[in-house]
């Protein structure tokens, strides 16, 4: 167990489910790749270079500071270019006083809802996509007809290559920030991908920054090792195909779409990986719940909780004597109830599962967790042999897509 002021980590993974047989030896590779990471924090070629607080943007903040104006806020991209900003939107939204909409699909509707909404000069576009040369985030772009000679509501953001959309930015001379070709999409979150978008959220995005190296801690690794360790085992023994992201925080829904994307393209790979499904809780013990404890015994649950909801009492005898056990508690005091009753029967059961409790809702805090969860994984694809940076049946996809429209 770890903890600190914003999250405790636990973990409660039975013996069964992995093996340690070469301990000394699994654990000198965990710290061989840990000081791999930490040398490369500094480097400008590194995927770990975002996690540095020696980081440096391709932006200026008075450059964004002219876009600050509008108030409402298209954000168009796929995959790790969008997720990570709609994570921190959804997280932290208490704090945002302006619209943040989404477009991360093709979806007919939501392009003439978007239309229908205002005037598209008064709103206004962030277009990201690492490569420049995504279909579907191109193909919004052309069915919403925004791209003018020199619009000031639109913000491009893209490798700085040959590649359609840096193109579009030079030939409309429309603003560009450049993705740095080193960070991959699905780890772009703490890079301009994502700080870009927060930003003009109005957030502080140096307290999002602020927690990203905790666990290079000496205290913090002990955490991270033993984590890594039996993850890396279990994705190898094959024993636990579905991680279970069972989620008493509304607030961290669009953060686990994020983390489901980061785990199943890095580590789904050669016949290996997870499955993540986000199940929103406690809505599921009334829908899966009877299945996840009494089913097969495939899944590894992640379960995610808050202290910091609102404290209110319930005071009323509307319902009667039978219903007084409601009385002077809190609607978090009857959730956080309902946790403990499942992590009971867990426990009881000999379901594996991980323990995630968040202390605040704040920058710090979700900051904390990208990081973390990106070590993780990275950490786990090295151990068991994976490369976590890669998606070639993804990349297979794009190929034939691109032929059939040929």
């Amino acid at each position: 167990m770890n903890k600190n002021k914003k999250i405790i980590y636990k973990n409660f993974i039975q013996k069964e489910f992995f093996n340690l047989n070469n301990n000394k030896k699994i654990n000198k590779k965990f710290y061989n790749i840990l000081n791999n990471i930490t040398f490369d924090l500094n480097s400008s070629k590194s995927v770990f270079n975002s996690l540095s607080n020696k980081f440096k943007f391709n932006f200026k903040i008075k450059d964004l500071n002219k876009f600050k104006k509008f108030n409402t806020v298209v954000i168009i991209g796929m995959g790790g270019s969008i997720l990570g900003s709609e994570a921190i939107y959804s997280f932290l939204k208490k704090k945002i006083k302006k619209d943040f909409i989404f477009l991360n699909n093709i979806d007919e509707d939501e392009l003439q809802k978007i239309k229908s909404k205002q005037k598209l000069s008064k709103i206004l576009f962030i277009i990201i996509s690492k490569s420049g040369n995504t279909i579907e985030t191109l193909s919004n772009i052309r069915a919403l007809k925004i791209i003018k000679k020199k619009s000031k509501n639109i913000i491009i953001i893209s490798e700085k290559k040959q590649n359609p959309l840096y193109l579009l930015s030079k030939k409309m001379q429309i603003f560009h920030i450049e993705h740095k070709s080193y960070i991959g999409g699905r780890y772009s979150v703490l890079s301009e991908a994502g700080m870009v978008p927060a930003y003009l959220m109005g957030l502080n995005i140096s307290k999002l920054r602020k927690n990203l190296l905790n666990h290079f801690r000496a205290r913090n690794k002990i955490y991270l090792k033993d984590s890594s360790i039996k993850l890396a085992s279990i994705l190898q023994k094959k024993k636990l195909s579905n991680l279970i992201f069972f989620n008493y925080v509304p607030q961290l829904n669009k953060f686990l779409y994020w983390n489901q994307q980061l785990i199943a393209e890095s580590l789904g790979k050669n016949g290996k990986g997870f499955l993540p499904i986000i199940s929103s809780a406690p809505r599921d013990h009334h829908s899966l719940l009877q299945l996840y404890l009494d089913g097969p015994k495939d899944k590894l649950f992640y379960v995610f909780s808050s202290d910091t909801d609102n404290k209110k009492k319930i005071n009323s005898n509307i319902l009667g004597k039978k219903l007084n056990f409601l009385n002077n508690k809190s609607i978090n005091q009857i959730k956080i109830a309902q946790k403990n009753a499942f992590l009971k029967v867990l426990k009881k059961k000999r379901i594996p599962f991980r323990e995630f409790k968040i202390g605040d809702i704040s920058e710090k805090a979700l900051g904390e967790l990208f990081s973390y969860f990106i070590l993780e994984t990275v950490i786990v694809g090295k151990i068991a042999n994976i490369n976590p940076f890669n998606q070639p049946a993804v990349e297979e996809v794009k190929v034939y897509t691109k032929k059939i429209l040929y």
